[in-house]
């Protein structure tokens, strides 16, 4: 069986030109990384902002287990079907961090025959805009420190800097350091910290930003510090906003590259669903909507997380509308839920299924709750039996969602099928009611428990001494109008990640709270999520290399 990276290599790609070609770019649109990758300029958008809107599609999954569900792919595999049916289709994804590629995660291009090329490139440096929005957040941090070094003017309160260093790799030994040893000259010391590039704020704010001046606008207000009376201090106010925007200018443009059978594909921006809010650019998905018939965007991690956030925090932003929610799942990964061990997994067992399902219940229920049509579709693997899929799509049918096998890792297109039609029906049939799950007048302490007990399923929150008191500071600057970002593993719809299936009778801990301004949301930390990950003792890299000839190898 063939891995990934060597599918990927495999592949006959069409100059990007061509692919621009099919969706109304010229040559004069783009600008060029290469013969395989481009931007699309900022002058485009001029040119179709006044197009009608294609339908948005939503791709989200139940909570990821080792057993994988395959949510890119399903994503990759649908935008080629329905181009496969004639309809004018384009993908909108994120790009990958560096930081998981050579850890466990893996990469974000799709897998088997629906995925993203140039698929190295891609899980790699694409065209640089994660090394920009790196230089940009350190380049802040460079600025604040020599402020206070050069006379402190502001009156910051080195023991109250709150805007951390990044770096886009897993590194554990970054997150607490102490900074400004040595000379008087080296700066003042201080207690520092470091988080993955995909959790820095300014991430979040170029996925966010409609255009320049919006994310100018918006790095203005990243809060930096707090002077010794407790007042906020922002990046505007240390004169760094000009600086970062020139680092960004290229960064802001969305990328497009191909799929295996030439489908384009906006792949821009890459915050996490875990720690940041886990979508794509608004730039992109918005682009993407004036250019094709439908969009088939997709949001991280299950739908607790990257669905919620795309909902509550990306839509309320941008004005997005979702018109049908795809949720991805697999017979592996709900039985993995039912208790049944990895090793067992491709052993049937409808009755741990019956056990696991509960799982994609909540999560269909919780989807519901915003108004938007629901799309099931398993990923299929052929271990799966057919009492097992009949038993699950019985389940799907009978709660008001169409169902369909997706066949996309070992057909691409062609295994979509199935699922381009429920969606095309659901489209055409089923109309999209969306609203939030709460109003920006609710307080900041009304939005977290909405989310923990509505889709966490938690029975109430509990909160640390110190984040009750960022509450109240954050509401007292003016702050509590904003919505929730909700930091908390991936791996259970609880704050503990060893709770599979469905858990109940528990409450979700708030231990931090803070404020990213810029971005224009608060983030809540919940149990022990960390924003910067660490390697494993067997990390990915181990098994990456690249030939004398300069192709690389072990990347998935």
């Amino acid at each position: 069986m063939k891995t990934d990276i060597q599918i990927a290599q495999e592949a006959k790609m069409l100059p990007i030109k061509e692919v621009a070609e099919k969706i109304g770019l010229t040559e004069d649109d783009l600008e060029l990384y290469g013969k395989y990758k481009a931007k699309i300029s900022n002058e485009y958008w001029n040119q179709i902002k006044d197009n009608e809107d294609g339908k948005l599609v939503l791709v989200t999954a139940i909570n990821p287990t080792p057993a994988g569900e395959g949510k890119t792919t399903v994503t990759v595999g649908l935008g080629e079907a329905l181009g496969q049916l004639n309809k004018k289709s384009i993908i909108a994804l994120r790009e990958p961090s560096l930081g998981p590629c050579f850890g466990i995660k893996g990469g974000a291009a799709g897998g088997g025959y629906a995925q993203v090329v140039p698929m190295e490139d891609l899980n790699l440096h694409f065209t640089g805009d994660f090394h920009a929005i790196t230089s940009a957040n350190n380049l802040l941090a460079a600025l604040l420190d020599n402020h206070i070094q050069q006379g402190n003017v502001l009156n910051i309160d080195p023991n109250q800097v709150v805007w951390k260093r990044c770096v886009d790799m897993n590194d554990r030994v970054l997150r607490n350091i102490v900074v400004g040893l040595g000379r008087k000259t080296d700066g003042v010391v201080r207690e520092d910290h470091f988080v993955i590039t995909v959790a820095s704020e300014i991430m979040a704010i170029l996925c966010l930003a409609n255009d320049m001046a919006d994310l100018k606008d918006k790095l203005g207000k990243i809060v930096v510090a707090y002077t010794y009376d407790g007042e906020p201090v922002t990046a505007k106010q240390i004169n760094a906003v000009g600086s970062m925007a020139a680092l960004l200018k290229d960064a802001i443009k969305p990328n497009l590259i191909q799929t295996l059978e030439h489908t384009p594909a906006l792949v821009h921006g890459g915050p996490f669903a875990n720690i940041a809010h886990g979508c794509n650019s608004v730039k992109a998905t918005k682009t993407a909507l004036k250019m094709a018939d439908i969009v088939v965007t997709e949001a991280g991690f299950g739908a607790d997380l990257g669905a919620e956030k795309f909902l509550d925090i990306k839509c309320r932003k941008s004005g997005l509308k979702p018109d049908a929610i795809v949720l991805v799942a697999t017979v592996r990964a709900l039985k993995y839920n039912g208790g049944v061990a990895k090793a067992d997994l491709n052993e049937p067992n409808v009755e741990a299924l019956k056990k696991g399902i509960v799982n994609l219940e909540k999560h269909i229920e919780n989807l519901q709750q915003f108004g938007v049509p629901v799309v099931v579709t398993l990923n299929s693997f052929i271990t799966d039996t057919k009492e097992e899929t009949d038993f699950v799509q019985k389940f799907c049918e009978e709660r008001d969602c169409e169902f369909a096998l997706a066949e996309v890792w070992e057909k691409g297109g062609k295994g979509g099928i199935e699922l381009a039609n429920k969606v095309i029906k659901t489209l055409e049939e089923k109309p999209s009611n969306f609203k939030v799950l709460y109003e920006d007048e609710a307080t900041l302490e009304e939005k977290i428990e909405t989310v923990a007990t509505k889709i966490y399923g938690a029975d109430g929150v509990t909160y640390s001494a110190e984040a009750k008191k960022a509450l109240a500071k954050i509401t007292e600057m003016g702050y509590g109008n904003l919505p929730v970002c909700m930091a908390k593993t991936q791996y259970s719809l609880s704050d503990d990640q060893t709770k599979l299936g469905r858990p109940t009778g528990f409450e979700i801990n708030i231990r931090e709270v803070y404020v990213s301004a810029g971005a224009g949301f608060v983030v809540a930390i919940t149990g022990s999520i960390m924003t910067m990950p660490g390697l494993s003792k067997t990390p990915a890299a181990y098994g990456i290399d690249v030939t004398d000839e300069g192709v690389i190898t072990g990347l998935f």
